[in-house]
């Protein structure tokens, strides 16, 4: 909906329309790995609310951004690379509290929050590969890439081919429970995900949308600090889909011969996206 007010952009009026880049294409961004960046309770390794503390400092620096390594519960084989739950916070660096304190403190501060998603492999204490590792027609299973071993004349077993890791060795793990080998590009506590199963992408984009929605409501730049309040048209006047609404709209008025006078407002000429067919007719 439209408000009731106008109120001169930034920079003032605009004559033809602006193009909105993505932020990240021109952004500095500042990476952080938690476990030494600040420790807030002496415990001898850093943590969220440590991060939090030095918002300022980062934002003096003239960055853009904050690049959140792994904070996720983890057995840390891997530096927090090796995730064990992707929808909690390890508890050497706080809660998912914290973590929400620092976004929404980051957004007031102008800062954009990158979190680091791992999703080629999880660690082995994941509740996904202990349910695949247990047996062969468990349903997540097709979670994890599983081979067969292969045998030679002597009857000695090797893996079912001579990748190697990253790390070391064999990219193979041998699994006795159900006597197949794992892949593991990386350590053999990151056993690899099975992009090609379907249930295993879908979860993982549900956990996108997780963390995503965590920051999807962020607040307005601050541009008067005389006020609580600030001018948030940037997060919702224009938005992508407005065309596609409003030719729904259109299809329903065209069955009746109808037509629609809508309020507009001069603002909104100046978070178009010049990239995007444009028109007053739907």
């Amino acid at each position: 909906m439209a408000p009731s007010f106008i109120e001169q952009p930034i920079g003032g009026w605009s004559a033809a329309p602006v193009a909105r880049r993505a932020w990240w294409k021109e952004a500095s961004v500042y990476q952080i790995y938690p476990s030494s960046f600040k420790d807030s309770n002496h415990d001898g390794i850093g943590d969220i609310p440590g991060i939090l503390s030095k918002l300022d400092y980062i934002k003096e620096l003239g960055v853009d951004a904050i690049w959140l390594c792994p904070v996720y519960k983890s057995p840390k084989v891997d530096m927090g690379y090796d995730i064990a739950d992707y929808h909690e916070i390890d508890s050497d660096y706080g809660n998912l509290a914290d973590l929400d304190r620092l976004i929404a403190a980051a957004h007031e501060r102008g800062l954009n929050v990158v979190m680091d998603l791992v999703v080629n492999h999880t660690s082995d204490q994941h509740e996904w590969f202990q349910k695949s590792r247990s047996s062969k027609d468990n349903e997540y299973r097709q979670w994890y890439i599983w081979r067969k071993p292969r045998y030679d004349s002597q009857g000695n077993r090797y893996p079912p081919n001579n990748w190697w890791s990253y790390f070391h060795g064999s990219a193979w793990e041998y699994d006795e429970v159900t006597d197949e080998y794992y892949l593991h590009i990386f350590c053999a506590e990151q056993p690899d995900l099975n992009w090609e199963h379907p249930p295993l992408r879908r979860a993982i984009h549900d956990i996108m949308r997780f963390w995503l929605e965590r920051g999807g409501l962020p607040d307005a730049p601050v541009t008067d600090r005389t006020t609580t309040w600030q001018q948030a048209t940037i997060h919702y006047a224009a938005g992508p889909r407005l065309h596609e609404y409003l030719k729904e709209i259109g299809a329903i008025l065209e069955e009746y011969g109808a037509f629609s006078v809508d309020g507009t407002f001069i603002f909104t000429l100046c978070f178009q996206d010049s990239s995007r067919e444009e028109g007053w007719i739907f």
